[in-house]
């Protein structure tokens, strides 16, 4: 092989792999950037239950019938924010009447771009209009869907776990 040729297949080798590691470090730096939203979302989402404060909370959900939840309140599946405002308003108004505190722990952020799911518990304390007080760990895991630029829930599920031998939700349950 003559120099010129090996020189052009060095060089063409060496700019293929400069675009590689340039379209790596690019798209590290977008999930990064996407994380760093998503992680924002969550916060405000915490922020906004700890302050009762339904409309921002449905900022954080897809606008519409494309929003899909499992919660650990009845009816246990909701279709669309409409519904889910809905059920936001009734626990405000009952469960969660009286005084009401909600910790965010192990938040756990996967995205590609496009689409992301997040994990993370919950630890809530809160008082019902009757003034019984509650206290529960809650398990979330949120789809999340880039719409419009900005990253929204598109599917939530809420859990506790089950106690086996009584049948009954573990409302305590740690990590």
């Amino acid at each position: 092989m003559n120099s010129i040729r090996a020189f052009k297949l060095l060089a063409t080798g060496t700019a293929a792999c400069a675009i590689v590691i340039l379209g790596l470090a690019f798209n590290a730096g977008a999930a990064s950037t996407d994380k760093a939203q998503i992680q924002a979302l969550e916060e405000q989402l915490t922020a906004a239950f700890a302050a009762r404060d339904v409309d921002k909370i449905m900022q954080c959900y897809a606008p519409g019938d494309d929003l899909f939840v499992f919660d650990t309140i009845p009816p246990r599946q909701y279709v669309g924010a409409a519904a889910f405002r809905k059920d936001y308003e009734d626990f405000f108004a009952t469960a969660a009447a009286g005084s009401l505190t909600i910790q965010m722990s192990d938040l756990d952020i996967t995205t590609d771009g496009k689409l992301a799911f997040a994990h993370y518990v919950s630890h809530m304390v809160m008082t019902d209009k009757s003034g019984a007080k509650l206290e529960m760990v809650e398990r979330t895991t949120d789809c999340l869907k880039k719409i419009k630029g900005k990253w929204l829930i598109v599917h939530e599920h809420d859990s506790v776990p089950v106690d086996l031998a009584t049948g009954k939700a573990d409302l305590m349950s740690k990590p």
